[in-house]
Order: structure tokens, then sequence, then C-alpha cells
């Protein structure tokens, strides 16, 4: 082992001192945290998942035999959002996460990925397919009426025509969850992989059905780190027990090879309800994953 100890690693993603907005990917951070329902503090997730990530740097990916940190990526810092506006900081979400070429965004809570679907479709055009990891369908018309939350960003994303619901999928859902909303969801054309689905399958025949559905669209990811079961993922706002083990997504991910991604985000890590920092170990982890699987 060479270099630097991981601990002196700097602070930014992967310990990338790049800044340029035109390198080739983009890591943003996005502490914003207003529109949750239940324990807030996401905002203080971009901080945690950069540190964690200090503990993928000392070596290459073991299935590309890449090592992501070596890429052209930039850590272009946080996002400025509007203090207590939830509105006024996702127009300001989407004015900063536009022109950049390949943005990977650190939560803050799943909200932030509206401003971001409608930033990329620029790029992309509309109607993306989405990949989508959660404990929530995150397809509620409002948030306890709030319009926009972390609860209703897919509802939205479906109504802008940000996404196809055709062509989106949802790995780990297993909430409670009213009847209409699903029914929603469901008519839209949206398919739901419930967790307990993922637990009598496996990777494989997964992230099969996660190719059949995405096929050949550019996609985007968006993982909530409540997907993951509380054992692996304590530090988050809204836990839900019978979710994904770590393993189970981190090997989901690692088949996708071949879809077009043109953007992600891992949200809703939530540091202060966090044990060793095992959840934002997980969430810089699938960041890690995802720049592995893009460049293998």
């Amino acid at each position: 082992m060479t270099g630097i100890p991981t601990f002196a690693t700097p602070p930014g993603f992967l310990g990338t001192t790049k800044t340029d907005r035109k390198a080739a990917f983009a890591v943003a951070g996005v502490p914003l945290d207003i529109g949750t329902t239940n324990r807030s503090g996401t905002r203080d997730g971009p901080a945690a998942i950069r540190r964690a990530s200090r503990m993928l740097v000392d070596g290459a990916h073991p299935g590309t035999w890449l090592d992501p940190a070596t890429l052209d990526l930039a850590d272009i810092g946080d996002f400025a959002i509007a203090l207590g506006n939830i509105e006024a900081s996702l127009n300001q979400i989407e004015t900063q996460a536009t022109g950049l070429n390949h943005l990977l965004c650190l939560g803050g809570e799943h909200g932030i990925t509206l401003p971001l679907l409608r930033a990329l479709t620029k790029r992309t055009g509309k109607g993306l397919a989405l990949v989508h990891f959660d404990a929530h369908v995150d397809t509620w018309p409002d948030n306890f009426g709030q319009i926009y939350g972390h609860g209703s960003v897919f509802y939205h994303a479906i109504e802008e025509d940000l996404i196809d619901p055709s062509k989106t999928i949802q790995i780990g859902i297993r909430s409670p969850v009213q009847r209409e909303v699903w029914d929603w969801t469901i008519g839209k054309g949206v398919t739901i992989l419930t967790a307990q689905d993922v637990h009598e399958s496996n990777p494989a025949a997964v992230a099969d059905r996660i190719k059949s559905v995405v096929g050949t669209h550019p996609a985007y990811l968006s993982f909530d780190i409540d997907a993951l079961d509380p054992a692996f993922a304590p530090g988050t706002g809204t836990p839900e027990i019978g979710g994904l083990a770590s393993w189970q997504a981190q090997a989901i991910l690692r088949r996708l090879a071949g879809i077009a991604f043109a953007g992600m985000d891992v949200v809703e890590v939530a540091p202060a309800y966090d044990v060793a920092e095992i959840t934002a170990l997980a969430a810089a982890t699938i960041v890690w994953e995802y720049l592995a699987l893009l460049n293998a």
C-alpha cells in the first residue's frame, strides 16, 4: 500500500482536490432537509458522506479494477439553498445543477431529486428512465399540505414528464402507504419491486428486471439510503424495517452495466442518528460503485 493513510485523505469526495465544473464527473452536496416529514438532519449528509469516502481511496474496485478516484472527478462543493423556503431552494438547486457534464449529488433529503431532474432533462430531454431504490414510493401528491417535500418528488417528476413511468422501477419499497397512492403509482406504469420481492429473489434476477424496464433509454439513479434495512443504515430520517442488506444493494448495482445512466443521487443520510459511520459509508460506497459501473 502506498500514498497517505486514509485518515489523512483530503476532504473532497474520494479525496479529490479538483473543483472544476467542467470535469467529466462532478460531485455536489445539497444540504437541504426542510421538506422532511419525520426526523430532520440530512443537511449534514453531504459532509458525512465525503468523510466516509476516505475509506474507498486505497485501491481499485475489485470487480472492474478501476480506481474511481483516478477519474476526471471534481467535488464542486455544496449547492446554495434558500433557508426555510423549499420552492426557492428547488429553483436554486436547478440553476446550479444545469450545465454539468455528469452530476453525482450527495443529499440532503429526497426532495432535491426534483430540481436535479429538471436540470438534467434540459440536456437529455424529458422522459428519463428511473432506477429508484427506496423504502417509500415517494409519489404522494403533497406532504401534509406542503406541495413539495421528500415524499412527493416522483409524483411531480411524473406529472412534469421528467421521467417516463413505464421506464421507472422502484426497488425496496415496504413502508405504510395509502392504497390510492399505490394504485396511482402502479396505474401510471411504474414497476415496483418490494423489499420482500428482492429477498425472495436474487441480485442477478433483480438486475435483469431493472434492465428489462429501463432498456437502452437514458436513465437516472436515485438511491434513498432508507432502501437499506436500519441494521445497515440507521442514520436516516424515516427508517423502515425489513429492508435490503447492504450486500444486496451492492450486488444489484454491480450488475447494472450497460444502462445509459446520465446522473445520480444518494439521499436521506442523517448523521446524527448514525452508528460508527455505517450509513455514511454505505452512501459513499454507492457513489463509488456507480462510478466504477460507468467506467467498467
